[in-house]
Parts: structure tokens; C-alpha cells; sequence
């Protein structure tokens, strides 16, 4: 069985685990009320995408989202 011949110096550790990092998420403005909102996906406050509205603003205040 292998076993490593010495330890992993803590610099070293570090460098591998480089890429380990979480991403920030990116949001943009909605261009119909301003809010944040994350890129291709409808607006949770007003309901619209891409220029229109897809979802009625009431019918998105109650879901839960991820």
C-alpha cells in the first residue's frame, strides 16, 4: 500500500486546493423595475424576462427559491 513519504507542507496543501474556492454568483438589474436578479432567469418581483412579462408579480411572491 502506498503511503506518502512526508508530510504535505500547509503551502503546498494550499496550492492544490487553489481551484476549491466558491464562485461569486453574478446578478444583473432587471431592465423593467431595477431589481437584482440572477441572469436568465424571470424577475422575482415584477415577473418579467426579457423585455416582457412571463409570470404574474403576485404569483412569484411565495415561492421559494435557490
Amino acid at each position: 500500500m502506498a503511503v506518502p513519504k512526508k508530510k504535505v507542507s500547509p503551502s503546498r496543501m494550499g496550492m492544490r486546493r487553489s481551484h476549491h474556492a466558491v464562485a461569486k454568483e453574478a446578478h444583473l438589474e432587471c431592465s423593467n423595475c431595477g431589481e437584482l436578479k440572477r441572469p436568465h432567469h424571470v424577475c422575482s418581483a415584477c415577473g418579467h424576462y426579457d423585455g416582457r412579462e412571463v409570470a404574474a408579480a403576485d404569483a412569484l411572491k411565495g415561492v421559494v427559491r435557490v
